[in-house]
């Protein structure tokens, strides 16, 4: 019975994903992924923790992710396959159960902020149209909008990658006006950069301590950056483009929220700044009272939260499809739309996911919840930052790719799996984190054990991971060769 369903299932070979992202593409998704929601909700919560020196925790993380992005370019360019993470922890570790996990941990990053961007621009939108703002009308508003996005990503990834130009050019724009007003504020002398020297420590921390928990906060504004390698079969030279891209778009990013924060905190009191839901627009207020941009900024807001939703189910999709093709996920999950190039069932699933999760987050769990799950997306990311930093230093150890690709400096990804691993401990997450991501792993671990049965009672086959480069070659040899591969 498998060997007649794997038949028919190399008798209609998957097509490959359309290659469409050159240099140009690639840099506005790292841009728009990383400039997400973080950035615009962020700053208030960072100068509520450490003071006006609200800089220093970002420096360090955009530091700390820098070194870990060296870890990604190496492994993209050394494995082009679009499963990113799980695919290089099942490379250095070869262990499925570990992989699932990874896998489940990205996914669920990903769509637990694709879910609460959407609920934030559920409420902008109706908040903007002088909707009631209720319950029930933003799981509405933020149920359409995740469908809305399904729909471009089914059509295409070019349709889904000209929506996050736009989307990024708008994105950019607004944190453009933050600065220039700053620079306008410090020369009509509404600026006090004295402030961004002071740290304010809460709960009796010091100084080390304090930077330690906040820098965990900062470094959420910083993931995005590890999507893209999920989008590496529709980029045209990944081998070429990504290193150079990758670290362009993580250096633009750093300045933008170095400035960003120091212009903030220098205009707006740091009392006022550390209660703010919305600091940018409250620094844009204060910083240029007698130009009216506070009208049209909250409506920039929402382009820009709009992004980080587009390009975090644009991933989620990739990745689900990703591992079909490896054989750790179900099969159907790998199947690509013949005339528009996308892998539809992964799309389809992905957006019910996210929809689920939107109805839950409102409806059951609460806002303040919500928030915590962004703080838990933080620290399952840190969780994977340090295995793929540690496979990397393994899989050095691996000559088999015979293609040019990108060689990190040999330290950092020992650096890298320190700084990543110290972030993860108590002395920098908050409880609550660890109680939502312990949830998600035993829901990861459910799932898996389900995959597992499947394949083993129904399929009658060992789950296994595959190289895209065994996998190609699978889908030449005949039928009768393999007949334990499911479909």
């Amino acid at each position: 019975m498998a060997q007649s369903a794997d038949s028919t299932t190399r008798s209609r070979p998957q097509p490959e994903l359309k290659r469409v992202m050159g240099p140009g593409l690639l840099l506005l998704f790292i841009v728009g992924d990383i400039l997400g929601t973080g950035v615009y909700a962020l700053t208030g919560n960072i100068a509520g923790e450490i003071g006006g020196a609200a800089w220093a925790p970002i420096l360090v993380a955009f530091v700390v992710a820098t070194i870990t992005a060296f870890s990604y370019l190496e492994l993209v360019t050394k494995y082009p396959g679009a499963s990113g993470a799980a695919l290089y922890t099942h490379k250095a570790f070869g262990i499925h159960f570990v992989t699932f996990l990874v896998t489940f941990a990205v996914l669920s990053s990903g769509l637990t902020s694709a879910s609460t961007a959407a609920s934030a621009v559920a409420s902008n939108f109706a908040r903007g149209f002088g909707l009631e703002v209720n319950t029930t009308t933003i799981t509405v508003i933020a149920v359409s909008f995740i469908a809305i996005l399904g729909v471009i990503n089914v059509r295409g990834v070019t349709e889904g990658l000209v929506f996050n130009v736009v989307l990024t050019s708008i994105e950019l724009t607004g944190l453009l006006i933050v600065i220039l007003v700053g620079f306008w504020a410090s020369f009509q002398g509404r600026a006090d950069f004295s402030q961004t020297m002071i740290f304010e420590t809460s709960e009796d921390k010091g100084i080390f301590l304090a930077l330690t928990a906040v820098t965990s906060l900062a470094f959420f504004s910083f993931v995005g950056f590890e999507d893209s390698v999920n989008m590496v079969e529709e980029t045209k030279n990944p081998s070429r483009d990504f290193p150079r891209v990758m670290l362009f778009g993580l250096g633009l990013t750093g300045m933008v929220y170095i400035l960003v924060s120091i212009f903030t905190v220098a205009v707006v009191p740091i009392g006022v700044l550390g209660e703010s839901t919305t600091p940018l627009l409250d620094m844009v207020r204060i910083g240029a009272p007698n130009i009216p941009i506070d009208t049209i900024y909250p409506f920039l807001t929402i382009f820009a939260v709009a992004n980080t939703a587009l390009i975090n189910m644009l991933m989620a999709s990739r990745l689900l499809y990703g591992m079909a093709r490896q054989g750790v996920l179900p099969n159907f999950l790998g199947h690509v739309l013949h005339g528009r190039r996308t892998p539809w069932t992964a799309i389809v699933f992905t957006t019910l996911l996210a929809m689920g999760l939107i109805i839950v987050i409102n409806n059951i769990l609460g806002s303040g919840t919500a928030s915590a799950l962004g703080g838990t997306t933080a620290l399952l990311l840190l969780g994977v930052f340090t295995v793929v930093n540690i496979a990397a230093i393994i899989l050095r150890k691996d000559h088999s790719p015979t293609h040019d690709y990108f060689h990190a400096p040999r330290a950092l990804p020992y650096l890298g799996a320190i700084t990543c691993a110290y972030l993860v401990g108590p002395w920098a997450q908050d409880l609550i984190e660890y109680q939502i991501a312990v949830v998600l792993l035993l829901i990861g671990l459910g799932l898996w054990i389900l995959n597992f049965l499947y394949d083993r009672l129904f399929l009658g086959r060992k789950v296994r991971f595959e190289d895209p480069e065994a996998l190609a070659r699978m889908e030449d040899e005949p039928a009768d060769q393999d007949p334990h591969r499911g479909p």
